[in-house]
């Protein structure tokens, strides 16, 4: 009876989960743009959605804005955390509480803030703009996914390799950063989603002409819901699914190679 109850209740939380995702997908191959109305089923809106070169210039900003940010926050979160690593606890508690504030902090206030600083220095908002308001909110996010780990390190494996005869730097590459590779690309991982997730920042920091996928997908809702929105969000959640499995299984692999 317990387990049946188990199985309704995690059946129940699923439906709650992805049925709204199961509804808009189903209206996505919907020959009338009307919800809850199906007239026939049409791949014309994705068609459309190929079609619509705003989508892919918005897509394409995303996608490189994100990578970019990400890369360069992880690599500012590392250097951040190495140098942390020196410093008293207590010295090191105030600075990360410091470093947290942009996490607690309202998106909105910080946009503005953003805005505000980056027309005050005389720069142009546009792609550059977002790059770095989105790398000033991702360094944050990635010193939680790496600091935890470094912290968690023996000093003891860097010290041996020093008394090997390796530099401080190949010391650092060839012990400490293999130890912090899960806690780097998770970070990584995070920050890449946080971009590309981030709307009101990107709102603020944003000028004529540039958008992301949130602020395009904005932009066409205020005109009404398009049916390509329907289109974009499936493979979205396609594009998703996919990675996850894949990440999955790169990680299953991992794990039996170090098994063996």
């Amino acid at each position: 009876m317990i387990v049946r109850l188990k199985f309704v209740y995690l059946a129940a939380i699923f439906l709650f989960l992805y049925a709204p995702i199961g509804v808009l997908m189903a209206q996505s191959f919907n020959e009338s743009r009307y919800r809850g109305h199906w007239t026939g089923f049409t791949f014309k809106w994705y068609d459309s959605l190929f079609e619509n070169e705003q989508i892919f210039d918005a897509l394409q900003n995303t996608v490189s804005i994100g990578i970019f940010s990400a890369g360069i926050a992880t690599i500012i979160a590392l250097i951040t955390c190495v140098a942390l690593r020196e410093f008293g606890k207590k010295p090191r508690a105030i600075f990360m509480g410091v470093a947290n504030i942009p996490i607690l902090n309202a998106d909105i206030v910080t946009g503005i803030s953003l805005m505000l600083l980056f027309m005050g220095m005389g720069l142009k908002l546009g792609y550059g703009t977002i790059l770095l308001a989105h790398i000033v909110f991702n360094v944050p996010y990635v010193m939680l996914c790496i600091m935890p780990q470094f912290m968690s390190l023996d000093k003891s494996f860097y010290e041996a390799a020093l008394d090997l005869g390796a530099s401080p730097f190949q010391a650092f590459v060839k012990v400490i950063l293999p130890e912090l590779r899960p806690g780097i690309f998770a970070g990584f991982l995070l920050a890449f989603t946080m971009s590309a997730d981030d709307f009101i920042i990107t709102h603020f920091t944003k000028g004529a002409g540039v958008d992301t996928l949130p602020t395009e997908i904005y932009a066409e809702l205020k005109l009404g819901i398009h049916p390509e929105m329907y289109a974009l969000s499936t493979l979205v959640f396609f594009f998703v699914v996919i990675f996850v499995i894949l990440f999955t299984m790169a990680r299953k692999r991992l794990a039996d190679k170090e098994v063996f």
